[in-house]
């Protein structure tokens, strides 16, 4: 009998255990703009290890997505993401990072009820009407423009090579700075300056927040601030790091992010 009630209590721990497991959300990743899913490989693993499940998704218009730049919009990186999690019985939290945070939103435009937080790494958090390109002209303090080089004719902004490691991996290791300016990527140029519409009925509805980037060359801390006090959220989140704290600071990001799905 006593190995019996053993059993059963044994039996009730591993249910209760998994039960909790279960309810942890899916989290579901979006990258920004000169980047593909790769970025969150480190974060994705720690998750994982916590016990959550990822989803990365890889926009179209990339060597690791390829499709012509004249084929891709803001509303197929919607659709995109969509996709994505059309399989999910719970809300996800959906993270996106930079200009990944205007394809968050039109995704909370469109399906609301599939978000349960919407998480903005330092990120372009839009109002109705907005997009990359009008926000970033807002960005006073920011470093990126004049490394911005726009091809017309091929439909794809790229950013200067020399400019990379002081834009995406300042106060990183030098290995890392050695070797990131070869993981960016140019990137389609039309949803770049495509405006995203947002409703207070739909998009003001779904829970944000925002992990904000103290050190921040490419959406400054300034933008940043702005962002938030224009569209508030519940919870903010400061990462001493640059734009790139999926490679800076892991451990870091984990916890704002776990911090973000509770």
């Amino acid at each position: 009998m006593k190995a019996l009630n053993t059993l059963i209590l044994t039996s009730a721990a591993l249910i209760g255990g998994q039960a909790m497991a279960a309810e942890k959300p899916a989290i579901t990743f979006v990258h920004g703009a000169f980047e593909d899913a790769h970025i969150w490989d480190g974060v994705s693993a720690k998750l994982q290890a916590d016990g959550y499940r990822v989803i990365n998704v890889n926009l179209p218009g990339r060597p690791s997505s390829p499709l012509a730049p004249n084929l891709v919009s803001g509303d197929l990186y919607r659709d995109t993401i969509l996709k994505a999690i059309a399989g999910e019985t719970q809300p996800v939290v959906l993270v996106g990072h930079s200009f990944g945070g205007i394809a968050v939103s039109a995704v909370a435009e469109a399906a609301p009820a599939k978000v349960k937080t919407a998480v903005y790494l330092a990120a372009y958090l839009p109002q109705d009407g907005e997009s990359m390109l009008s926000l970033a002209k807002q960005d006073r303090d920011s470093k990126a423009g004049p490394a911005l080089k726009i091809d017309e004719a091929k439909g794809m902004i790229s950013v200067n090579y020399a400019a990379r490691a002081d834009l995406f991996a300042n106060g990183a290791p030098e290995g890392l700075r050695k070797v990131l300016p070869d993981l960016i990527i140019d990137e389609p140029l039309g949803p770049i300056a495509t405006p995203v519409h947002l409703t207070a009925a739909r998009f003001g509805k779904v829970d944000k927040v925002y992990i904000h980037t103290t050190q921040d060359q490419v959406v400054s801390p300034y933008l940043q601030q702005k962002m938030v006090a224009a569209t508030p959220v519940r919870l903010e989140v400061t990462l001493n790091t640059g734009h790139t704290p999926f490679l800076t600071d892991v451990p870091g990001l984990v916890a704002g992010i776990e911090q973000a799905a509770k």
